[in-house]
């Protein structure tokens, strides 16, 4: 693998930002935060219309935001390939998205080569500092709340999404990271329309935020959540993404920008008259220095005819989804009733989920039977579980990948699965040549642990309280126990899915633990139920995560068959929106069809290069 300086790099063609015509804006405050909007030009860089589909030619991206989508547009525009625009992307998603993603944060990049008909993987996930031990949620020998942990620097763990962004573009980027930083550099000086989402997740977050003054100066003008339609700026993080751009990613793994996140975590500054009690945490810039990421093979099951590719432990979407596929190869979902259908999906992820509870951690500190979760076999010894007049009960015990009964009983005790946060955010790129990037990227919950680095302007994570503070269930081995450098558990599934080694489609949604649920539930949509892309990523949505209930939308519960389900046995948790993927899909004669929610979010934005060849 080459070093950073042994790259080979190819300079993207200079030339200025277009004039927004879309926001035609002035910023009316330069010193960052929100300023409103009013009529005149500006430098802002101008947006995509949102849409949830778009079809054409020479490239394509998806995100959540209409901006992130510019950006990762205009590098395939000027030359880019598919890696290069994931980064420029991800780096907008850090302005327009703070409170799911950024340089604070990891996450998980999936990328197919098509040259080589390969799927490659890296692990960007967040560790714990060398400090932290199995006690790192503890204190008086109890288990702290959620709410507190989260807000403190116990939670944050080492960063990993710089270290992603440059292992992807040193092993197949053609552009340097300063390069792919300029989009994102001009949203964070120049700023962009906040809309409802952005100022719901402040709102959201209104205490824990008011809590540190760098967070409240940026998020909270006048001490309010931001207004829908005025101007947000944060000068701090454009000059940190120069500064990056300048030295490179060791201006975090070794650098001030690093010396200035060991100093937050653990000397957080707290405004005063807060009545949170932020506790301090132990990272260090040792810890920085010494963040690795991991670049792995994928987990691959056959679903149909397809080959089925995600991220491998430490996350465990990979064999969580690939578990539940290879136990749904036994039913005909593509002729069974939508209430059947569902009904075996919910029961397949409850299986699933089980499993990956007592199996599923760190590989480098836990024994993983990754092959063995996946294989054909072991599914085969959980799906005879699968009654089609019946729900299972949870907590459902795990089966043992060891030893696969064909009895298809257990002796185990259930582990219940453990709380994470709903948030983080995914994107989608293709480029001309075929190559693709799923990537999945996160802060874990929505605002992270609320603690913005003083002069930095990203916030840092809470990725930690991924772990599971003590073991869920006494006595039954839990390998998501914290340790010193060992990632927690995710649920991230970024999956690309091939045809005989050609790009076929590929997915990903944001949203804790039901992240998988989702990624699975839009794979079996637009596989066996015939749905495109576009109506797999918008169809409503339930979570079945081996739990009593089912999360569940408004629009699933206003089906018929929400009720058919539960006279089977089914109940639901109150509803809640769940997720927002995106999502590509290749075409006959080399086009696309990107994909993003119609309406979770606020909407997605797809986009293509041109609409005609």
């Amino acid at each position: 693998m080459p070093t950073q300086e042994e790259a080979v790099r190819i300079p993207l063609r200079s030339a200025p930002l277009a004039l927004s015509a879309v926001a035609a804006l002035v910023v009316v405050a330069c010193s960052g935060g929100a300023a409103v909007a009013r009529g005149g030009a500006s430098d802002i860089l101008p947006p995509v219309p949102k849409a949830a589909e778009a079809a054409g030619y020479g490239g394509a991206v998806a995100s959540v935001s209409e901006y992130a989508t510019a950006a990762g547009l205009k590098v395939l525009k000027e030359g880019g390939n598919a890696v290069d625009a994931a980064v420029a992307t991800a780096a907008a998603l850090g302005v327009t998205e703070p409170f799911s993603a950024g340089v604070g944060g990891g996450g998980y990049f999936v990328y197919y080569n098509a040259r080589t008909h390969t799927v490659s993987t890296i692990d960007g996930r967040e560790t714990a500092p060398a400090a932290d031990d199995q006690s790192l949620f503890l204190e008086n020998g109890k288990p702290l709340s959620f709410a507190d942990a989260v807000t403190s620097g116990l939670s944050v763990g080492v960063p990993g999404s710089l270290a992603t962004w440059q292992t992807a573009l040193d092993r197949w980027g053609t552009q340097s990271l300063g390069q792919l930083f300029k989009p994102a550099e001009s949203l964070a000086k120049h700023g962009f329309t906040v809309d409802q989402t952005f100022h719901d997740q402040v709102a959201q977050n209104q205490t824990r935020f008011a809590a540190f003054p760098a967070t409240a100066a940026l998020y909270l003008p006048g001490g309010q959540p931001p207004a829908v339609g005025s101007v947000q700026t944060n000068p701090d993080l454009a000059r940190t993404y120069q500064q990056i751009g300048r030295q490179g990613i060791r201006a975090l793994y070794g650098g001030s920008v690093g010396a200035d996140i060991a100093k937050t975590v653990q000397h957080p500054q707290t405004a005063a008259g807060t009545t949170l009690t932020v506790r301090p945490g132990k990272l260090a810039t040792t810890d920085l220095a010494g963040y690795r990421t991991k670049v792995q093979q994928p987990t691959r099951v056959n679903y149909r005819g397809l080959d089925v590719y995600s991220i491998a432990p430490s996350s465990s979407g990979g064999t969580t989804v690939g578990e539940a596929l290879n136990i749904l190869s036994h039913f005909d979902l593509k002729h069974a009733s939508q209430t059947q259908y569902l009904h075996d999906y919910l029961e397949a992820s409850r299986i699933a989920f089980a499993d990956r509870n007592r199996w599923v951690g760190d590989p480098a500190f836990e024994t993983v039977p990754t092959d063995r979760l996946t294989s054909q076999r072991f599914a085969d010894s959980r799906a005879c579980l699968i009654s089609p007049t019946t729900s299972l009960t949870s907590p459902l015990a795990p089966g043992d990948p060891y030893h696969p009964s064909s009895s298809c009983s257990t002796d185990a005790v259930a582990a219940p699965t453990g709380y994470e946060g709903i948030n983080t955010t995914n994107l989608t790129v293709a480029d001309r040549w075929g190559n693709v990037v799923e990537y999945t990227l996160t802060i874990e919950q929505t605002g992270g642990s609320a603690m913005t680095v003083p002069g930095r302007g990203f916030i840092l994570n809470n990725e930690l309280t991924d772990f599971d503070f003590t073991p869920l269930v006494a006595g039954v081995p839990d390998p998501n126990l914290p340790a010193a450098g060992k990632r927690p558990r995710s649920s991230i599934s970024p999956t690309i899915v091939l045809d005989h080694g050609r790009f076929d489609f590929a997915t990903g949604s944001p949203g804790g633990a039901t992240i998988i649920t989702t990624v699975l539930q839009i794979l079996l949509g637009h596989i066996d139920r015939g749905l495109t892309l576009e109506q797999a990523i918008a169809a409503p949505r339930a979570s079945q995560r081996n739990a009593a209930h089912s999360d569940v939308e408004q629009a699933f519960l206003d089906q018929p068959y929400a009720a058919q389900l539960q006279a089977l046995g089914e109940s639901y948790n109150a509803p809640a929106e769940i997720g927002a993927a995106t999502g590509i899909q290749a075409t006959r004669g080399g086009g696309y069809i990107a994909a993003a929610e119609p309406v979770r979010r606020g909407g997605g934005s797809a986009a293509v290069v041109s609409p005609r060849r």
